[in-house]
């Protein structure tokens, strides 16, 4: 078995490279069935109410595993928690002093057991602060049992947090429990060790998992109005966790915070998946499959970003590889993609959302371009820039591109794939918001 750190660096490099992933996993499909939950109303009572502070959307873990050069999980045993406990941190994006945690089962395809949980104040890495501890309950229980595909919130608990300060969450598996129900937005903020830990101030012998487990949400109470933002696409939205560097909705909830034109209480939650695309599955359910429960459906929510096209775009040039044919009914066109994007639009309007479109950067000098993909963004990004039933446009594309060359990425913004912005680029995104678009 591959060390920890190969591991790692493997791992990181297919989350990262939209290409390359779609490459590994192009047959891969996994479908699932959005349910559409929560009020998503832009006007949020007076009364009490749950609020997303930290949300991500899960991914299955089966998709990772199929890749080549994955290997063996760090610390586990065929790929499953035995008498183990898991420990994560989450970075809320509001201030709070009554939370709850949401646990996954999503993609898991047998029952998954908790059979103790915590959640408590970090104090930096699988450490937490023993004052803050708060034993987890669920319907005045301490243990749980989540069914096949189903998402389950733990009882809400009194534990003051502060947006951008980490909180860290612990559960305990008795029995085996298969890995299923993954994320990757964030990276190096998962460990797991031997017997149950989950009051346990400093983990000893813990074992770095470089991908997290079923915690994918955490929810603050407040009788306070709040404009909740769910960001919603791909690896360019994910960012953060997997370039290390900060994704644009962190910098964005930070520049909501910061500054005095936005109200004065908002929320951005990350619910990008690197490598996703809106059309097909492939890693993770499509965007239009997923839309429904990954941004529509998180607590509160009042507007959402979405940034989506560029691994649609793409991924026509696996039409000419050898095994992987595209189906003519598969083939991306413009047209398919703005017909999708349309779709999220009447989704949200339904639930009473606001819908913000960003228009797709630019990837000259990526194995994605050539003159037809280029020509594909170019329609695309027309439609959007023209569109009248959304309530704003961001243009990403003229925030990103080169001046002297505006089909590739500025040097500037550049990670260095030609694909992916870098920390300034990220920047750059989050500034081309209009915080006034945020505010109705």
């Amino acid at each position: 078995m591959k060390s920890v750190s190969s591991w790692l660096a493997r791992l990181r490099e297919v989350a990262l490279a939209h290409w390359v992933a779609a490459f590994c996993l192009a047959a891969l499909a996994v479908g699932v069935h959005a349910v559409p939950t929560g009020s998503g109303a832009p006007k949020q009572p007076a009364e009490a109410h749950w609020v997303a502070a930290w949300a991500v959307a899960p991914l299955d873990f089966r998709e990772l595993a199929a890749v080549p050069g994955m290997g063996q999980l760090p610390g586990l045993t065929g790929n499953a928690f035995k008498a183990q406990t898991l420990r994560q941190l989450l970075e809320p994006t509001l201030d709070g002093e009554h939370i709850r945690i949401r646990f996954s089962n999503r993609f898991g395809k047998v029952p998954m057991r908790i059979a103790a949980a915590s959640v408590a104040r970090s104090t930096g890495a699988d450490a937490i602060s023993p004052i803050s501890l708060r034993i987890l309950q669920f319907g005045g229980r301490s243990s749980l049992t989540i069914a096949p595909g189903a998402d389950a919130w733990s009882d809400g608990v009194d534990l003051k947090i502060e947006a951008g300060q980490n909180v860290t969450v612990s559960a305990f598996f008795d029995g085996n429990t298969p890995a299923a129900t993954v994320h990757m937005r964030s990276s190096d903020t998962s460990w797991v060790v031997h017997g149950n830990a989950v009051a346990t101030p400093k983990l000893r012998d813990a074992t770095a998992q470089g991908i997290n487990h079923i915690v994918t949400g955490l929810d603050v109470l407040t009788s306070k109005p709040v404009r909740t933002v769910v960001a919603f696409g791909d690896s360019i939205t994910a960012g953060s966790g997997e370039t290390g560097e900060g994704a644009y909705p962190d910098l964005l909830a930070t520049r909501l915070r910061d500054s005095p034109e936005a109200p004065q209480e908002v929320t951005v939650v990350n619910t990008g998946i690197g490598g996703n695309r809106l059309l097909l599955d492939g890693i993770g359910p499509s965007g239009l499959s997923r839309f429904a429960r990954d941004a529509l459906a998180q607590s509160g929510v009042t507007h959402v970003i979405v940034l989506m096209g560029t691994n649609d775009i793409g991924r026509s040039v696996l039409a000419g590889l050898p095994g992987l044919a595209v189906a003519p009914r598969d083939m991306p066109t413009a047209e398919r993609i703005t017909e999708g994007l349309a779709q999220l639009v009447k989704q949200a309007r339904a639930k009473g959302v606001k819908v913000l479109i960003g228009t797709v950067p630019p990837f000259k000098n990526t194995p994605y371009f050539n003159e037809g993909n280029e020509a594909m963004r170019n329609a695309v990004n027309r439609w959007i820039r023209n569109l009248q039933d959304v309530d704003g446009v961001i243009d990403f594309d003229a925030a990103l591109r080169d001046p002297a060359d505006p089909q590739a990425l500025n040097p500037q913004f550049d990670k260095g794939d030609h694909l992916h912005p870098n920390k300034a680029g990220h920047a750059a995104m989050s500034a081309a918001v209009d915080l006034k678009e945020l505010q109705e």
